[in-house]
């Protein structure tokens, strides 16, 4: 069988072996009657590391992302939101569908909004303005790169939304890349947010499953949404258990993941035709444009197959890589040998 280097997200993970045992094993219950004992701990132990007071297990990190904005807001509000986030871009319209919100988009370097830009950006109490009810931030910032939200310009954002009646939604589906990174624990960034979405299948390898906290209030609500929205489970335990597993085993391991995207980056940099910044390579994803070689991003994917290694076109010209736990550093070699025949 062959070995592909998938580089395309750290969605595409598989359980480990010592995960799938786990799961074997998982206590269960009927979560949709409260009964899911293993369900119930997951949930206690990520509200724990977020220093909230409850957290709901759910599908999937948009899901995560809807039910906080559904439940934050009034059909009619707007929420304050960059131009290349998450919830706006990849959530095929949910928004609007499900909320019935209207998105206020700001462009910002690399997702990163500042304080001043987001009160430029409330609307005066008017009747003929829609209503500002949320603020939604990223971090790490996916199509910027796998940015860092810089926790100072997180807590001036929470600030403002205080003194102005705001409230504050974090899409932290890549959080602990951010945590790992700088040292700075999950509960520091959450604090200056009402509400927190997390990921265990992303970089931490679980198969599915994402996390909302928030306070027991917040939750509740979130809760019955869920129920809305379809995302009640039965014997859930199973999956939630690979979640656990994955907070004790594969949160500290995200540095490697960093360590080799930094040096795709410096290998892709030495081609000459490649138009990136290694600098801006912070945790486990690197962005780089190929306008210089007169190929679309496409062409480059489809030619990077027949070195049995996938990757993803992100607009254009621009390609994607994610790094993950099934990704060693001597794929990124081979990986970067295949871009240079590729694209020298």
């Amino acid at each position: 069988m062959k070995k592909w280097i998938d580089l395309r997200s750290d969605t595409v993970t598989r359980p480990t072996p010592a995960m799938r045992k786990t799961m074997s094993k998982a206590e269960v219950g009927d979560d949709v009657f409260g009964e899911d004992p293993t369900v119930s701990a997951l949930q206690e132990r990520v509200a724990k590391m977020l220093g909230k007071e409850a957290a709901l297990f759910v599908p999937s990190g948009t899901m995560a992302n809807q039910l906080a904005i559904k439940s934050h807001t009034q059909p009619g509000d707007e929420v304050i939101i960059e131009a290349t986030s998450h919830p706006y871009n990849f959530e095929g319209g949910a928004g609007a569908a499900l909320s019935g919100i209207q998105f206020n988009c700001i462009k910002a370097t690399r997702g990163i909004l500042d304080a001043q830009q987001i009160e430029e950006a409330i609307r005066p109490d008017d009747h003929h303005f829609p209503v500002t009810r949320l603020i939604c931030i990223e971090n790490t910032h996916n199509r910027g790169g796998g940015a860092i939200y810089p926790i100072d310009k997180m807590a001036d954002i929470y600030r403002l939304t205080k003194s102005k009646g705001l409230l504050v939604h974090l899409d932290g589906a890549r959080l602990w890349n951010a945590s790992v990174a700088t040292g700075i624990r999950p509960h520091e960034y959450a604090q200056w947010a009402d509400s927190v979405s997390v990921c265990l299948s992303k970089g931490l390898g679980a198969p599915i499953g994402s996390l909302v906290a928030g306070s027991r209030i917040f939750i509740d609500r979130v809760h019955r949404f869920r129920k809305m929205f379809g995302g009640g489970m039965r014997q859930v335990g199973i999956i939630a258990s690979a979640g656990l597993y994955a907070l004790d085993h594969h949160i500290e391991r995200l540095k490697e993941d960093h360590q080799n995207a930094k040096r795709l980056a410096v290998g892709l940099k030495e081609l000459k035709r490649v138009s990136l910044d290694p600098k801006h390579v912070e945790t486990n994803i690197v962005i780089f444009d190929v306008t210089e070689t007169r190929k679309t991003g496409l062409q480059i994917a489809e030619a990077m197959k027949h070195h049995e290694i996938l990757i993803h076109a992100f607009g254009k010209t621009q390609i994607r890589l994610v790094t993950h736990l099934d990704v060693s550093k001597e794929d990124v070699e081979t990986a970067l040998k295949a871009f240079k025949k590729v694209l020298g």
